[in-house]
C-alpha cells in the first residue's frame, strides 16, 4: 500500500464482533480468560490493549518500521529509549534539541550515570569527534526546534554503522509524511503523537518505532514494566488523526511555504528559518531527504519588544505552546518551549529573545498572511 492508503487502513480491521469499520475504544482494565492458561491474546490492559495495538501497527507502517510502542507522552517515549543505556554510557545529542528533552537528559538521567554531549549534528565531523568508546547512541532531531537546522540522516547512519552505535531520530517536526528516517538508516524513530500524528490538539502521547530487534524486545518489556502506556481513548484519537495525516500535511506544507515567503519579504523581519526556502543553507539537503518541508518555521525580529508586540496581537495565530494541530499557533521559544535551556546555550544556538516560532495550521493561507501582516504593522 502507498502512504495515503496506509494512513487509513494499516493496523486496522473491521471489528470482528460487529463489523464496525472504526477500531473500538477498548476501555477495559482486564480481560476474562477462557480457562486457566488460555486467553484470547489479552490478559491485562497495561500489557496489551487492542486499540493501542492498532495505533502502534498503524504508525509502524507509516514509518516503515517493524514494531512500535505507544507511550503516555513524547517524553515518556524518549525516556523509554534512553533506558536502553546503562550507567556510564554516553549519548551524542543534537545541540538544538527540544527543551523538554534537554531537561530530561540533564536534570534526570545524568543523576543515573548517563553522559551527554550536545553537538551541532548538521556537521558530521563534529559528531565523529564527539563519539567516544562509551558512546552507545546518537539522538538526532531534524529539523531542529526551533531554528530548523537539518542533519544528513544517511551520513549519520553511515557514521554510526561503522562504530556500532544506535541512531535515534525525533521525527516530530517532520512527520512520516515528510520524512522517514528508518528508510535512511536510523534504528529508532520517536514522535510526540500529540503533534502532527494526532493533529487536533486534543491528545497527549508518544511513540517509538523500531527496526532494531534487540531494542524492540527491551522497549516492549519497559512499556509493560514501567507502565507509561498510551491509554485506549488517546490511542483512538491518534488513529482518528492519522487517517487524515496525508491531506493535513499537504496543507501544512503549502501554507507554511506561503507564510515563509511573506515573512522573507517583510522589511520588519530578519532571518526566516524554513527549509522550504531556497535561502535556507540546507535547502538542498531538505529536498533530498524530505518529501515536504513541514508547517514549522521561525523568524527573527529586531528586539524582544518587537517580538512581544507580534505575539500579543495575532488573531488567527493563537499564543500557545505545542504544534502540529489544524489550528495555527505562535510562541516565544526563549520563554516557552526552551525556557529550561540555559540562557548562554540558547544564545549560542540562536534562540534569541527576538525569535518567534510558528506552527502553521491548515486555515486559509491568505488569512494567515493577513493576520501576521496586521500584527507586524504594530511593530
Amino acid at each position: 500500500m502507498n502512504f495515503k492508503t496506509r494512513c487509513i487502513h494499516a493496523g486496522q480491521q473491521p471489528d470482528p464482533t460487529t463489523g464496525a469499520i472504526i477500531t473500538p475504544i477498548y476501555q477495559t482494565a482486564t480481560y476474562v480468560q477462557d480457562e486457566l492458561g488460555r486467553h484470547k491474546g489479552f490478559e491485562y490492559a497495561r500489557t496489551q490493549n487492542p486499540t493501542r495495538s492498532a495505533v502502534e501497527a498503524n504508525i509502524a507502517a507509516l514509518e516503515g518500521g517493524a514494531r512500535a510502542f505507544a507511550f503516555a507522552s513524547g517524553m515518556a517515549a524518549i525516556d523509554a529509549v534512553a533506558s536502553l543505556l546503562a550507567a556510564g554510557d554516553h549519548m551524542v545529542v543534537t545541540d538544538n534539541t527540544y527543551g523538554g528533552t534537554f531537561r530530561l537528559f540533564e536534570r534526570v538521567l545524568r543523576r543515573h550515570g548517563l553522559e551527554f554531549s550536545y553537538v551541532d549534528t548538521s556537521d558530521l565531523a563534529s559528531v565523529e569527534q564527539a563519539i567516544t568508546p562509551r558512546t552507545r547512541m546518537l539522538f538526532i532531531e531534524t529539523p531542529t526546534n526551533p531554528v530548523m537546522r537539518l542533519t544528513d540522516l544517511r551520513g549519520i547512519a553511515e557514521l554510526a554503522r561503522a562504530r556500532r552505535v544506535r541512531v535515534v531520530v525525533d521525527n516530530t517536526f517532520a512527520s512520516p509524511y515528510n520524512q522517514r528516517p528508518l528508510e535512511l538508516g536510523a534504528h529508532l524513530v520517536v514522535h510526540s503523537t500529540t503533534k502532527y500524528l494526532n493533529g487536533h490538539s486534543d491528545s497527549i502521547g508518544g511513540i517509538v518505532v523500531s527496526n532494531d530487534a534487540e531494542a524492540s524486545e527491551w522497549l516492549g518489556f519497559v512499556q509493560n514494566a514501567a507502565g507509561a502506556i498510551l491509554g485506549p481513548f488517546d490511542s483512538w484519537l491518534v488513529l482518528r488523526g492519522t487517517k487524515t495525516l496525508a491531506v493535513r500535511m499537504k496543507e501544512h506544507n503549502s501554507n507554511a511555504q506561503v507564510v515563509a515567503q511573506f515573512l522573507s519579504a517583510n522589511a520588519k523581519v530578519g532571518r526566516v528559518f524554513y527549509p522550504g526556502l531556497s535561502s535556507h543553507p540546507q535547502h538542498r539537503l531538505a529536498a533530498q531527504q524530505m518529501d515536504g518541508f513541514s508547517g514549522m518555521l521561525s523568524f527573527e525580529l529586531a528586539s524582544f519588544d518587537a517580538a512581544r508586540t507580534v505575539l500579543n496581537n495575532t488573531k488567527v495565530f493563537a499564543l500557545a505552546e505545542s504544534l502540529g494541530g489544524v489550528e495555527s499557533l505562535i510562541c516565544h521559544p526563549a520563554t516557552m518551549t526552551h525556557a529550561s535551556v540555559p540562557a548562554e546555550m540558547r544564545a549560542r544556538l540562536g534562540i534569541t529573545d527576538s525569535l518567534v516560532r510558528l506552527s502553521v495550521g491548515i486555515e486559509d493561507a491568505q488569512d494567515l498572511v493577513d493576520d501576521l501582516d496586521q500584527a507586524l504593522a504594530r511593530v
